[in-house]
Protein backbone atom coordinates (compact mmCIF):
# COMPACT_ATOMS: atom_id res chain seq x y z
CA UNK A 1 0.00 0.00 0.00
CA UNK A 2 0.77 3.45 -0.38
CA UNK A 3 0.99 4.04 3.51
CA UNK A 4 3.30 1.22 3.82
CA UNK A 5 5.60 2.42 1.06
CA UNK A 6 5.66 5.80 2.72
CA UNK A 7 6.69 4.22 5.97
CA UNK A 8 9.28 2.62 4.48
CA UNK A 9 10.99 5.47 2.99
CA UNK A 10 10.61 7.51 6.14
CA UNK A 11 12.66 3.99 7.47
CA UNK A 12 15.34 4.35 5.36
CA UNK A 13 15.94 8.19 5.59
CA UNK A 14 16.77 6.93 9.52
CA UNK A 15 19.32 4.87 8.57
CA UNK A 16 16.99 1.77 8.86
CA UNK A 17 16.15 -1.29 6.76
CA UNK A 18 12.47 -1.89 6.71
CA UNK A 19 10.72 -5.15 6.63
CA UNK A 20 7.37 -5.74 5.50
CA UNK A 21 5.08 -8.75 7.28
CA UNK A 22 2.32 -10.29 5.79
CA UNK A 23 -0.07 -12.65 7.30
CA UNK A 24 -1.69 -14.85 4.68
CA UNK A 25 -0.81 -11.87 1.92
CA UNK A 26 -1.77 -9.29 4.13
CA UNK A 27 0.84 -6.93 5.03
CA UNK A 28 -0.08 -6.30 8.96
CA UNK A 29 2.92 -4.11 9.86
CA UNK A 30 6.45 -3.38 8.88
CA UNK A 31 9.47 -3.81 11.08
CA UNK A 32 12.48 -1.80 10.77
CA UNK A 33 16.18 -2.98 11.74
CA UNK A 34 19.07 -1.16 12.17
CA UNK A 35 22.87 -2.03 12.54
CA UNK A 36 24.57 0.95 14.46
CA UNK A 37 27.13 2.95 13.18
CA UNK A 38 30.35 2.76 15.48
CA UNK A 39 30.70 5.81 17.13
CA UNK A 40 33.94 6.53 15.94
CA UNK A 41 33.32 6.18 12.54
CA UNK A 42 32.34 9.84 11.55
CA UNK A 43 35.90 11.43 13.37
CA UNK A 44 37.90 8.48 11.24
CA UNK A 45 36.33 9.49 8.08
CA UNK A 46 37.18 12.79 8.80
CA UNK A 47 40.73 12.30 9.86
CA UNK A 48 41.78 9.78 6.76
CA UNK A 49 40.11 12.83 4.32
CA UNK A 50 42.59 15.06 6.04
CA UNK A 51 45.62 12.24 5.43
CA UNK A 52 44.61 12.22 1.76
CA UNK A 53 42.36 9.16 1.73
CA UNK A 54 38.97 9.19 0.24
CA UNK A 55 36.50 7.32 1.51
CA UNK A 56 34.00 5.01 -0.01
CA UNK A 57 30.80 3.35 0.72
CA UNK A 58 30.32 -0.01 -0.81
CA UNK A 59 26.81 -2.20 0.84
CA UNK A 60 24.64 -4.16 0.26
CA UNK A 61 22.06 -2.40 1.84
CA UNK A 62 19.32 -0.59 -0.36
CA UNK A 63 20.06 3.11 -1.86
CA UNK A 64 17.35 4.86 1.19
CA UNK A 65 19.56 3.34 4.07
CA UNK A 66 22.81 3.60 2.44
CA UNK A 67 22.42 7.27 1.98
CA UNK A 68 21.14 8.13 4.89
CA UNK A 69 24.39 6.19 6.91
CA UNK A 70 26.71 8.04 4.29
CA UNK A 71 25.11 11.62 5.11
CA UNK A 72 25.67 10.56 8.91
CA UNK A 73 29.30 9.52 8.06
CA UNK A 74 30.24 12.30 5.93
CA UNK A 75 30.89 10.61 2.75
CA UNK A 76 29.59 12.53 -0.38
CA UNK A 77 26.70 10.87 -2.81
CA UNK A 78 28.78 10.12 -5.64
CA UNK A 79 31.50 7.85 -3.31
CA UNK A 80 28.41 5.30 -2.62
CA UNK A 81 27.40 2.23 -4.17
CA UNK A 82 24.61 0.30 -2.34
CA UNK A 83 22.75 -2.77 -3.33
CA UNK A 84 26.06 -4.38 -4.56
CA UNK A 85 26.53 -7.91 -4.86
CA UNK A 86 30.02 -9.48 -3.70
CA UNK A 87 30.78 -9.85 -7.35
CA UNK A 88 29.95 -5.81 -7.70
CA UNK A 89 32.34 -5.02 -4.62
CA UNK A 90 35.25 -6.94 -5.98
CA UNK A 91 34.38 -5.52 -9.83
CA UNK A 92 34.22 -2.26 -8.12
CA UNK A 93 37.74 -2.14 -6.33
CA UNK A 94 38.87 -3.43 -9.84
CA UNK A 95 37.72 -0.54 -11.58
CA UNK A 96 39.20 1.71 -9.30
CA UNK A 97 42.45 0.00 -9.93
CA UNK A 98 42.54 0.56 -13.36
CA UNK A 99 42.12 4.17 -13.35
CA UNK A 100 45.66 3.79 -11.12
CA UNK A 101 44.10 4.31 -7.63
CA UNK A 102 45.66 2.51 -5.14
CA UNK A 103 42.41 0.85 -3.04
CA UNK A 104 42.26 -0.39 0.64
CA UNK A 105 39.43 -2.53 1.53
CA UNK A 106 37.52 -2.70 5.71
CA UNK A 107 34.94 -5.08 5.32
CA UNK A 108 33.90 -7.84 8.36
CA UNK A 109 31.81 -10.17 6.45
CA UNK A 110 31.73 -13.21 3.79
CA UNK A 111 30.37 -10.77 1.24
CA UNK A 112 32.94 -8.50 1.31
CA UNK A 113 35.52 -11.43 1.17
CA UNK A 114 36.10 -11.06 -3.21
CA UNK A 115 36.89 -7.37 -2.65
CA UNK A 116 39.36 -7.97 -0.09
CA UNK A 117 40.90 -10.14 -2.33
CA UNK A 118 41.05 -8.36 -4.96
CA UNK A 119 42.04 -4.89 -3.05
CA UNK A 120 45.76 -3.74 -2.81
CA UNK A 121 45.40 -4.07 0.74
CA UNK A 122 42.34 -5.55 2.72
CA UNK A 123 42.11 -5.05 6.12
CA UNK A 124 39.44 -6.96 7.79
CA UNK A 125 37.40 -5.95 11.58
CA UNK A 126 38.86 -9.00 14.09
CA UNK A 127 35.30 -9.71 15.28
CA UNK A 128 33.94 -10.36 11.47
CA UNK A 129 33.77 -13.77 9.96
CA UNK A 130 36.75 -16.13 9.55
CA UNK A 131 36.42 -15.67 5.61
CA UNK A 132 36.91 -12.02 6.02
CA UNK A 133 39.62 -12.66 8.42
CA UNK A 134 41.78 -14.91 5.71
CA UNK A 135 40.98 -13.24 2.53
CA UNK A 136 42.47 -10.08 4.48
CA UNK A 137 46.18 -8.65 4.91
CA UNK A 138 45.64 -6.73 8.08
CA UNK A 139 43.54 -7.36 10.32
CA UNK A 140 42.63 -5.45 12.92
CA UNK A 141 42.40 -7.32 15.97
CA UNK A 142 40.38 -4.80 18.51
CA UNK A 143 37.79 -4.15 16.15
CA UNK A 144 38.41 -0.38 15.96
CA UNK A 145 38.06 1.76 12.86
CA UNK A 146 40.74 4.06 14.34
CA UNK A 147 43.31 1.53 13.60
CA UNK A 148 42.77 2.05 9.97
CA UNK A 149 44.62 5.49 10.30
CA UNK A 150 47.14 3.64 12.27
CA UNK A 151 47.77 1.19 9.98
CA UNK A 152 48.09 3.65 7.02
CA UNK A 153 50.46 5.84 9.17
CA UNK A 154 52.49 3.17 10.37
CA UNK A 155 53.01 1.87 6.44
CA UNK A 156 53.82 5.51 5.70
CA UNK A 157 56.27 5.90 8.20
CA UNK A 158 57.82 2.42 7.01
CA UNK A 159 57.99 3.58 3.52
CA UNK A 160 59.86 6.58 4.20
CA UNK A 161 62.49 4.86 6.21
CA UNK A 162 62.92 2.40 3.56
CA UNK A 163 63.32 5.16 1.11
CA UNK A 164 65.98 6.99 4.16
CA UNK A 165 67.99 3.60 4.21
CA UNK A 166 68.45 3.75 0.59
CA UNK A 167 69.12 7.18 -0.25
CA UNK A 168 71.80 6.90 3.06
CA UNK A 169 73.13 3.57 1.60
CA UNK A 170 73.00 4.99 -1.69
CA UNK A 171 75.47 8.41 -0.75
CA UNK A 172 77.02 6.63 1.91
CA UNK A 173 78.66 3.89 -1.38
CA UNK A 174 78.94 6.99 -4.14
CA UNK A 175 81.28 8.62 -1.59
CA UNK A 176 82.99 5.79 0.02
CA UNK A 177 83.79 3.53 -2.66
CA UNK A 178 86.20 5.94 -5.02
CA UNK A 179 87.87 6.96 -1.66
CA UNK A 180 88.41 3.52 -1.05
CA UNK A 181 89.63 2.71 -4.24
CA UNK A 182 92.26 5.54 -4.06
CA UNK A 183 90.54 8.55 -5.85
CA UNK A 184 92.21 11.05 -3.09
CA UNK A 185 95.80 9.53 -3.82
CA UNK A 186 97.30 11.49 -6.90
CA UNK A 187 95.76 14.15 -5.28
CA UNK A 188 96.22 14.48 -1.58
CA UNK A 189 98.15 11.38 -0.57
CA UNK A 190 95.68 9.74 1.66
CA UNK A 191 94.59 6.88 0.78
CA UNK A 192 92.05 4.52 3.01
CA UNK A 193 93.75 0.47 4.31
CA UNK A 194 92.03 -2.01 3.18
CA UNK A 195 90.45 -2.68 7.10
CA UNK A 196 89.61 0.78 7.48
CA UNK A 197 87.37 0.16 3.71
CA UNK A 198 86.36 -2.99 4.91
CA UNK A 199 84.83 -1.66 8.55
CA UNK A 200 83.06 1.29 6.51
CA UNK A 201 80.95 -1.16 4.68
CA UNK A 202 80.37 -3.15 8.00
CA UNK A 203 79.12 0.46 9.61
CA UNK A 204 76.95 1.35 6.56
CA UNK A 205 75.17 -2.07 7.24
CA UNK A 206 74.84 -1.27 10.55
CA UNK A 207 73.44 1.82 10.15
CA UNK A 208 70.48 0.90 7.94
CA UNK A 209 69.87 -1.54 10.05
CA UNK A 210 69.35 0.65 13.25
CA UNK A 211 67.36 2.97 11.44
CA UNK A 212 65.14 0.41 10.32
CA UNK A 213 64.98 -0.71 13.89
CA UNK A 214 63.73 2.62 15.18
CA UNK A 215 60.44 1.60 13.81
CA UNK A 216 60.24 0.05 17.12
CA UNK A 217 59.80 3.30 18.88
CA UNK A 218 56.59 4.24 16.73
CA UNK A 219 53.38 5.38 18.63
CA UNK A 220 50.00 5.59 17.67
CA UNK A 221 49.02 9.32 15.99
CA UNK A 222 47.49 11.26 18.91
CA UNK A 223 44.50 11.59 17.32
CA UNK A 224 43.64 8.05 17.41
CA UNK A 225 44.48 8.25 21.28
CA UNK A 226 41.85 10.80 21.72
CA UNK A 227 39.22 8.57 19.57
CA UNK A 228 40.14 5.29 21.57
CA UNK A 229 39.82 7.38 24.97
CA UNK A 230 36.43 8.59 23.89
CA UNK A 231 35.13 5.68 22.35
CA UNK A 232 35.92 4.07 25.77
CA UNK A 233 34.03 6.73 27.82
Amino acid sequence: SEEAEEHLRDVETLARTGVMVAIERELVGVVSIADPVKPEAARVISILKSMGVRSMMVTGDNWGTAVAIARELGIERPCVHAESLPEDKARIVEEMQAAGTSVAMVGDGINDSPALVAADVGMAIGAGTDIAIEAADIVLMKSNLEDVITGIDLSRKSFFRIWLNYVWALGYNVLGIPIAAGALFPSTGFRLPPWVAGAAMAASSVSVVCSSLWLKRYKRPKVVEEIDTSVQR
